[in-house]
């Protein structure tokens, strides 16, 4: 990019900031929490399992896939390199780890006021990553296309519990596997305001993401600033490979933020244990993580943990068991003993349909991830069967479902209006509270209301004809559609966007790679 465009788009930044923020949605913050997380795990417990990943690392090591350069980064950082395989000296990946990588950064939106700060004790809501179906109750089920990534898109910005605009919405199988990641930056960049992620399926698509952010953020301030989370998965067992942590390289050359996360499912790709899954989780997370400080010392980087289990008759993935929770809970403490974020999935299932499976299978990883402080949760809305279709009344059953969990974080309100002793001392036995002052100056934020579920009589709900949730769903995300507005984008950022895509899609063929 020529020298004359970068100078001009440095320049007219501010101005151009101010241009993009006309249309106005209310949002929920991000989550700040106020109790203490949950933890499984005691001091005795973590040091044991740090030592066994320690031992992982420096006895069996990790195998390197089609990546010379990053044989010869760990070995250049003091890892001992036979071959294809890194071994690593007793405590070599923490040592480096905790002395560079940040333990909070800022990760900026393209509106200011929807940035968000990922790190204790914040928590970030993001949508589902990576379906190549979707599924709504009038079309079922059918391949993405790029109209479906768009109204996710646009879903998200009309949701106010989403925090974040999240990666890979959907896949849209209607354009090239090379080409793809252009279109679906775009609809981050023009539907919705909020942060978002990188495309890192290739290193050199990656840098196509970095290369889009500072056409609309400016090169200057992407060089100073995160505007990125690349999701970087690990090949479980013990393996990186060129795709993955060739972009989160790219990543941290440009100071974005790599999510370094094991991709595991308890049983085919580590031991059944809950211990055994979660030492494994910790070696190939620090060899990740590690890689990113050894490649730019301060570089943000977020320990991601996926962890599924098995049905061990048919061989299929589970969610929403007690095993995956308490792994959850246990990575979450050691990430706290990294100094660094932590990542965790949200509303997991393996249901086929937005249904009664569906919503206990969930809320069994979501409320978890809520307990244990996770700073950063990915599949947060929209996720089906187990991660093949994006859902889009189950969207918005989980949206709904996160935007009460300001209130829990928030914990229990112990101001003097909160303690209520003045309507408690007032109030007679037996007497109700309905028109008690206290309750007259509360009663329109005392409780939390779903914007989706029904609480009438069966009488009203009939008259209102006698819609279950998933129906009460299905109208909402089409009105939601319907009323969609996109934020204000300066007209030459567009204008330089396309062209710019135009230009790299043109410069090379279509290919389903």
């Amino acid at each position: 990019m020529s020298a004359r465009r970068r100078g001009r788009r440095g320049g007219g930044r501010a101005a151009r900031q101010a241009q993009r923020t006309a249309r106005v949605i209310e949002q929920q913050p991000f989550l700040t929490r106020r109790i203490a997380p949950a933890a499984v795990l005691s001091k005795e417990g973590l040091e044991i399992i740090e030592h066994n990943a320690d031992t992982l690392l420096e006895e069996v090591g990790i195998e390197m896939m089609d990546y010379p350069e990053a044989l010869s980064i760990y070995a250049g950082a003091g890892a001992d390199v036979d071959g294809t395989r890194v071994r690593f000296p007793r405590g070599m990946c923490r040592e480096i780890i905790t002395r560079s990588a940040p333990s909070v950064f800022t990760h900026h939106a393209r509106n200011p006021e929807r940035s968000v700060t990922i790190g204790d004790p914040h928590t970030v809501f993001a949508p589902g990553y990576g379906p190549p179906f979707v599924r709504d109750l009038e079309g079922g089920r059918r391949y993405a296309t790029l109209e479906d990534f768009e109204n996710f898109a646009k879903l998200v910005h009309m949701t106010p519990a989403m925090h974040h605009g999240g990666g890979t919405l959907c896949e849209p199988t209607d354009l090239p596997v090379n080409k793809r990641h252009y279109d679906m930056i775009r609809a981050h960049i023009v539907c919705h305001d909020k942060p978002f992620m990188a495309s890192v399926t290739q290193p050199d698509r990656a840098r196509d993401s970095v290369d889009m952010a500072g056409v609309v953020f400016g090169e200057d301030f992407v060089r100073d600033h995160t505007v990125l989370i690349g999701l970087c998965n690990a090949n479980s067992p013990m393996t990186w490979d060129y795709a993955m942590l060739g972009s989160a390289k790219v990543l941290a050359d440009n100071n974005q933020c790599a999510l370094i996360t094991p991709f595991i499912i308890a049983g085919a790709m580590s031991p059944v244990t809950v211990a055994a899954t979660v030492t494994q989780t910790l070696a190939e997370a620090m060899a990740g993580m590690a890689f990113t400080q050894m490649v730019r010392p301060g570089a943000p980087t977020i320990f991601g943990s996926f962890a599924a289990t098995m049905s061990m008759q048919s061989g299929a993935p589970t969610f929403g068991t007690p095993e995956t929770a308490l792994v959850l809970y246990a990575v979450k403490q050691l990430a706290v003993r990294l100094g660094v974020p932590f990542r965790a999935g949200g509303s997991l299932t393996a249901s086929k349909t937005a249904d009664a499976q569906a919503a206990y299978e969930s809320l069994m990883t979501f409320l978890p991830a809520v307990a244990a402080g996770t700073n950063f949760v990915l599949h947060a809305a929209g996720w089906l069967e187990g991660g093949l279709v994006m859902g889009y009344e189950k969207f918005i059953l989980d949206a709904d479902q996160a935007s009460m969990m300001e209130r829990l974080v928030g914990g229990v309100d112990m101001s003097e209006n909160g303690l209520g002793m003045e309507a408690l001392l007032t109030n007679g036995p037996g007497q109700h509270f309905l028109g008690a002052a206290h309750t007259m100056e509360n009663f329109e934020k005392a409780f939390w209301v779903s914007g989706l579920a029904d609480a009438n009589s069966f009488e009203q709900w009939e008259l209102d004809g006698s819609l279950d949730s998933v129906q009460r769903a299905h109208s909402e995300w089409n009105r939601l559609l319907a009323e969609y507005e996109p934020p204000r984008l300066d007209e030459a950022v567009r204008e330089e966007l396309t062209e710019w895509i135009a230009v790299r899609k043109a410069s090379f063929p279509d290919s389903d790679i």
